[in-house]
């Protein structure tokens, strides 16, 4: 897919982006490089099938430092025995000889299909081409390079308040998606200076936020991955503005994961307030917005309110929740316990047949809150994965 836009990468960061055939004729190669070894932080996901790019990432993030971060896509190198992590382990170390640095200064990450070995004859001629300088710094084709079903590239950027340093970021994804700690591929560069152990700190603070709160089908990656270098080129920030900017853009991103979830048509957003605490407004959130019931409905524009009652009421350990205190909405209309007449009901399947919807549920507890994000569940979803690899 042509990238249509443009937007650079911040300063101290270039970018290369390549087809070396994993997979078709796509962009599937790409690294993208910092000048000098820079502040990283980075997350991964908690599945016991994780591949060898996240174990290899995973251990040389512990510093907390890195010089850049490699991409395949097409393939997620995932149950591949011990040739498939000598594999990862030889890519890491040709970027790094590219790059004039250490291995364990470079970050890789792979998406795709699991179980197949990479096809390292092409990945070889890939690492071949790479000579500093780097040339490109576009950060829609880095998006691009790493997108597999995504119909869109996923881009944000903001400007750290006070200052003329940016934070950009690129993700992918759009099914295997229920994260408990980053998810998908998602790459984040600024060029504020922020000390390592300040930027790890408040990467996860908005990982949480924000990408732990996306879910389009229950289903978690084994290679989720999410990644922050900081070049330190436009010098210092004030750390409550740069955590500001870093929250817009991985916020944006994750509404553009949710919206370009596989056959979606419909953003979902839910919002459960009222709550014991935050963790036990985000439980309930996450079983309505991955309810198919729901998911379903809401494709339909079917105004059926008592599917959300079912997706709270399943919640059975939390024993607080008591019917009589819950109040259940679509966007702005209350639907339970006031319930709507047989106009207002059309009303409501007009408003779910829009774009967006907001469900709102209050639980009556105490002031505890969440908001996730998801999609409808749609033939395109099935169609799509059952075709997955044929």
């Amino acid at each position: 897919m042509a990238c249509t836009m443009s937007l650079s990468l911040p300063r101290g960061f270039s970018c290369h982006v390549a087809n070396i055939g994993v997979k078709d004729t796509s962009t599937d190669f790409v690294v993208v490089a910092a000048d000098h070894t820079c502040a990283a932080a980075a997350v991964f996901t908690q599945s016991r099938f994780s591949g060898p790019s996240v174990v290899v990432s995973r251990a040389n993030i512990a510093q907390h430092r890195a010089r850049g971060v490699v991409v395949i896509s097409k393939n997620a190198n995932v149950a591949t025995g011990e040739q498939g992590l000598a594999n990862a382990h030889e890519i890491v170390a040709g970027v790094a000889s590219a790059l004039g640095c250490p291995a364990s200064e470079v970050q890789i990450a792979s998406t795709g299909v699991i179980g197949r070995q990479y096809p390292m004859d092409r990945i070889r001629a890939g690492l071949s081409a790479l000579t500093l300088p780097f040339t490109g710094n576009d950060a829609h084709a880095v998006a691009t390079g790493i997108m597999t079903t995504d119909t869109v590239e996923k881009v944000a950027s903001a400007t750290i308040s006070g200052s003329s340093a940016v934070v950009v970021g690129v993700a992918k994804g759009v099914g295997m998606i229920e994260p408990n700690m980053a998810t998908l591929i998602t790459l984040m560069f600024t060029d504020a200076d922020i000390d390592p152990a300040s930027l790890d700190t408040i990467f996860r603070r908005v990982i949480d936020r924000t990408f732990n709160c996306v879910s389009v089908d229950t289903d978690t990656s084994t290679s989720d991955t999410a990644i922050v270098l900081a070049s330190g080129v436009a010098g210092s920030v004030d750390i409550v503005a740069f955590e500001a900017a870093l929250l817009h853009v991985a916020l944006s991103l994750t509404k553009q994961v949710a919206r370009d979830g596989e056959g979606a048509e419909t953003l979902i957003e839910v919002v459960v307030d009222g709550a014991r605490d935050n963790a036990q407004a985000k439980r309930v959130a996450k079983a309505i917005v991955n309810s198919p019931l729901v998911k379903t409905a809401v494709h339909g524009a079917d105004p059926n309110w008592g599917r959300v009652a079912m997706a709270v009421g399943k919640c059975s350990d939390e024993t607080d929740i008591i019917e009589q205190n819950v109040v259940i909405r679509f966007g702005s209309q209350e639907c339970f316990p006031n319930q709507v007449d047989v106009a207002g009901l059309a009303q409501l399947s007009a408003y779910l047949g829009g774009s967006e919807v907001l469900i709102h549920v209050s639980l009556g507890i105490a002031d505890g809150t969440a908001t996730v994000w998801g999609c409808d569940l749609t033939d395109g979803y099935v169609r799509i994965n059952a075709d997955y690899t044929t």
